[in-house]
């Protein structure tokens, strides 16, 4: 439950200040331009708001609603979120969006969206500048990586280490590593102490994503760091530094084959409703080995913990100034392999894939961390940014749209198609918001 709620707040967080910070660019500039602001609210307020405040003299409403799927400003003379039909009924008045010139409108539609990117390089800016940037390089990765069956069957083998794809160094173990991958004609491989070339198929990023095991994975060796007491292996004899090399005659090269072995095993036993499992285990032990049978307790435990990795780690500090071109290569790189991977958005799997506030939640970390929030909110800005400068009615890049049009063709649409493009679009995001949360269910039951 404490997970739960430190995550759930870390999301109202987040998404508070990237709503203030949005809806604040239109309020911004549209006070520059003299167009009135009725209503400045964090999250919807159908039927009723948790607060609300009108200073004297104001002609803005300020207010958190209660529906926490976004915010709004409510600019005057203009057809929103709120569907007042009933203004723009009336005659234009001088302070109401539809009187100002059409790029005075065009900078207060995209000034939401550049305040969130803006917004967000500035955080990628300060974290460089505040924790630096620390990793371990994957050319440091000398015990290489774990490849899964289909990784093996293009052609790579455990302990390769990763190097460059198509000439381009690979840097560091994240999505941009399988971004490169799974775009790259081929792959380069330290193997052996010998550079390899493996040649790429069509490799789809979000298949690779979903794999069970994982298409790369950091490979731990097999080798035992200590060994808890009054549990199977210890009981069997087995100490700290021996190897694990089989177990139930399955061969064994790495620990992640070893806890793969124990998953399946642990799947079988409870399949058949038996609460232990039986295992016949090789290990070696200074070049000589042995065979022991253990059988794991009720939780399908053996009791030991594999010898950790000690890689040398790639530690880059920025000074204050420094730390602004640094923030902003960060983001747009961030920007773009985003825009890159929603073509998989319009794909059978990608549509499954769709995720909703629980999604969202859960790239939380389980634990407050400072530096883990404001990653999170930066990479969410971006993705907010990007989402609304989409062309879609009743996003902002749905009015950019429709402005660029009225640029164009020197005539504004009629109040009643911008009426039903907006209700189009509401029913689209509606749909899509229902889509998302109802994947998320579907995970959570299933």
């Amino acid at each position: 439950m404490e997970t739960f709620l430190i995550r759930v707040l870390q999301l109202i967080l987040s998404l508070s200040l990237l709503v203030i910070i949005h809806e604040g660019g239109h309020f911004v500039a549209a006070k520059i331009f003299k167009v009135r602001v009725e209503k400045f609210y964090i999250f919807f307020d159908p039927w009723f708001a948790l607060f609300r405040w009108k200073p004297k003299r104001s002609e803005t409403e300020y207010g958190v609603g209660w529906l926490p799927l976004g915010g709004y400003v409510k600019i005057a003379g203009m057809i929103d979120e709120s569907m007042d039909t009933e203004q723009m009924k009336k005659d234009p008045q001088p302070w109401e969006f539809r009187s100002k010139p059409a790029w005075q409108r065009l900078i207060i539609m995209v000034a939401g969206v550049v305040m969130n990117f803006l917004l967000a390089l500035f955080i990628y800016s300060m974290i460089l500048f505040h924790w630096g940037d620390s990793y371990i390089s994957l050319q440091d990765m000398t015990n290489g990586m774990k490849f899964n069956e289909t990784a093996q069957k293009i052609g790579f083998q455990d302990g390769d280490v990763l190097l460059s794809a198509d000439g381009k160094q690979l840097q560091r173990f994240d999505i941009n590593m399988y971004r490169a991958i799974a775009d790259a004609r081929e792959v380069t491989v330290l193997r052996h102490v010998q550079k390899k070339t493996i040649l790429m198929p069509e490799v789809s990023l979000l298949e690779m994503a979903k794999e069970n095991p994982p298409f790369i994975d950091v490979l731990i060796p097999n080798e035992i760091d200590s060994v808890l007491p009054n549990h199977a292996f210890a009981n069997a004899g087995i100490q700290k530094g021996d190897k694990i090399l089989a177990v139930n005659s399955q061969s064994v090269n790495s620990w992640n084959t070893f806890l793969q072995i124990m998953d399946d095993l642990k799947a079988d036993a409870l399949a058949k409703n038996e609460k232990t499992a039986t295992l016949s285990v090789v290990y070696g032990r200074n070049g000589v080995q042995d065979t022991v049978t253990c059988q794991t307790d009720t939780a399908f435990m053996v009791g030991t913990i594999a010898k950790k990795i000690d890689y040398r780690y790639t530690n880059l500090k920025y000074s204050f100034f420094e730390s602004f071109p640094a923030g902003i290569r960060l983001g747009v790189n961030t920007l773009k392999g985003y825009v890159d991977d929603m073509k998989y958005v319009f794909t059978k799997e990608g549509a499954k894939s769709l995720g909703g506030f629980g999604t969202i939640g859960s790239i939380f970390p389980k634990q407050w961390d400072w530096h883990k929030f404001w990653s999170m909110t930066a990479f969410l800005s971006i993705i907010l940014a990007f989402m609304n400068i989409l062309p879609i009615p009743a996003l902002d890049g749905g009015h950019v749209l429709f402005l660029f049009y009225e640029i164009i063709a020197r005539r504004k649409p009629s109040d009643k198609f911008m009426e039903y493009a907006q209700i189009t679009g509401m029913f689209i995001l509606f749909a899509l918001l229902i889509w998302a949360n109802f994947n998320d269910v579907l995970r959570f039951l299933f």
